[in-house]
């Protein structure tokens, strides 16, 4: 009897049990643009010839293996102002990406460029709630979702954008932003309909709402995140790197399964790693050998991708010495005035410039950031290179006034001796350092009125501080609103520079400090 069953059983008239699926997603985001390594404490981290490296690494030893993108490719380095997004494609091509999500910084110059990089693409680039079927740059190019066969099994890929699109980028009156949850449960339930069990969320929507989504939406399995910057998994302790906010993967349950959310900040400085396993309905099983692995010094650079870069190089060396601006006078920072110069007031102010279509009332530069002054006359891009070195993003925050009060505290340090601040224009700052720590602010005012410590401020500073360096751990460990915008600081401070005249700021008193 036993015969009659094999034989059918083999023909696949009768079913059979079937193994466990393990898929590994590897996944990168917020490269923006950061095709070498970027400068973190002391030494550096990231490069698209170090990932190159792992990837092959990790594709030749996992048998199952997804390569994915949470957006935001564009924007942040000459690379980007020299080939608008197509030299990383062209790398991104050779690594073999399957995926990637629309970040917002795709749209910084508008519809266009981001159509040239889809149509090029040999992935799909995707976004479920953006209706661009009239725009006929992106019509045809991006798509709400896709597949992707891995290992003999199919894999469902959602795309994502956040919300905060059209006040944070540049989309164009065309592309329409679409109710987020009702876009992403009709994909899933397209591609379920399809026969597809396994569905990842590309998503560039930013860690917490992140979450969100995978609490009230059935039907995901996997969400690679991206938007937030946000650094999962243990600590490092490294001098730059962000405190984590939660566990690699974060686990999320909903009313039908359970929600792994990965995500590996920014710039290529992490690259990340999910082994997952599922179950023969499709369901998450379980996940081992899974964290962020630091792309430093000790990866070796794959010599094709390095040659790559070393070729597209080429144009950005002349680059460095385009004429950006002119300036009548020189630009200056010599530290003999805490906190008041030239160079930091232009700095700050330019920094309020840009953040001011995000509600930005205030800007703080860390002093350490302005590393070299400029010389009155044309001012070459390497000059602003020299000036603003780190390659830092502004990141607009939301402060509780004594949150604000607090950074105040903590830039002038234990001691006193020298402010790490400076501070935009309409704001003001007295120091009496008779007082005792904690309450040397005696007076702070925004726009003419005194900070209140239960009113919320929108604040824009750099990366760097945003991670409390300088020890502004109030910066760090503040709660609100937190949106890392991607652009330079130097970028932002080209953009004002074109526009200056030579004007004495200084005469504006920002900051004064008494009781020596």
């Amino acid at each position: 009897m036993k015969r009659p069953l094999l034989l059918l059983a083999a023909l696949g008239i009768v079913g059979a049990a079937h193994a466990d699926f393990t898929l590994t997603v590897l996944h990168t985001n917020d490269l923006h643009a950061h095709i070498e390594p970027s400068k973190v404490g002391k030494a550096l981290y990231g490069g698209y010839a170090k990932q190159a490296t792992l990837i092959k690494k990790f594709r030749s030893q996992d048998p199952n293996t997804i390569l994915l993108s949470g957006g935001d490719t564009f924007q942040g380095t000459l690379y980007f102002t020299q080939y608008t997004g197509l030299a990383d494609l062209a790398l991104m091509n050779y690594m073999g990406y399957e995926g990637m999500a629309v970040g917002n910084h795709e749209f910084d110059l508008g519809p266009g460029p981001l159509g040239d990089f889809a149509q090029h693409a040999t992935f799909p680039v995707l976004s479920c709630n953006l209706d661009v079927s009239g725009e006929p740059a992106l019509r045809n190019v991006v798509k709400p979702y896709a597949t992707v066969k891995v290992g003999g099994q199919m894999i469902g890929l959602i795309g994502a954008t956040t919300p905060d699109l059209p006040t944070i980028s540049s989309p164009g009156p065309n592309v329409k932003l679409l109710n987020l949850y009702d876009s992403i449960n009709k994909s899933v339930a397209e591609l379920r309909g399809q026969g597809v069990n396994k569905i990842v969320l590309l998503s560039h929507l930013g860690y917490d709402l992140e979450k969100d989504v995978a609490a009230k939406t059935p039907g995901l399995d996997i969400i690679v995140g991206g938007h937030s910057h946000t650094y999962l998994g243990a600590d490092t302790g490294i001098q730059g790197f962000p405190k984590p906010p939660g566990a690699y993967p974060t686990v999320v349950s909903n009313s039908e399964s359970k929600v792994l959310i990965v995500s590996s900040w920014e710039w290529g400085k992490v690259f990340g790693r999910l082994k997952v396993t599922f179950d023969d309905d499709g369901k998450v099983k379980s996940w081992a050998d899974s964290a962020p692995i630091l792309v430093d010094d000790s990866i070796p650079d794959d010599p094709t991708a390095a040659s790559m870069i070393a070729a597209f190089q080429k144009p950005i060396q002349g680059m460095m010495k385009t004429v950006v601006a002119t300036t009548p006078v020189a630009l200056t920072d010599d530290g003999s005035d805490n906190g008041n110069s030239l160079l930091g007031d232009i700095i700050t102010d330019a920094m309020l410039q840009y953040g001011s279509k995000n509600g930005a009332q205030v800007a703080l530069m860390n002093n350490g950031g302005i590393r070299a002054n400029i010389d009155s006359g044309p001012i070459t891009f390497d000059e602003i290179i020299q000036t603003s070195p780190f390659g830092n993003t502004l990141v607009v925050l939301e402060l509780k006034g004594s949150e604000l009060l607090s950074t105040f505290e903590q830039g002038i340090g234990k001691d006193g001796r020298r402010l790490s601040l400076h501070v935009s224009k309409e704001t003001k700052i007295r120091f009496d350092l008779s007082k005792p720590t904690g309450q040397r602010v005696v007076e702070a005012l925004v726009n003419g009125e005194r900070i209140d410590p239960a009113k919320s401020y929108r604040v824009i500073v750099n990366s760097f501080m945003a991670t409390g360096g300088d020890s502004l751990f109030a910066l760090r460990d503040a709660k609100g609103y937190r949106l890392d915008t991607g652009t330079l600081d130097r970028d932002v401070l080209v953009t004002y520079l074109k526009a200056y005249k030579g004007e004495d700021l200084t005469k504006e008193k920002r900051i004064e400090i008494v009781g020596r």
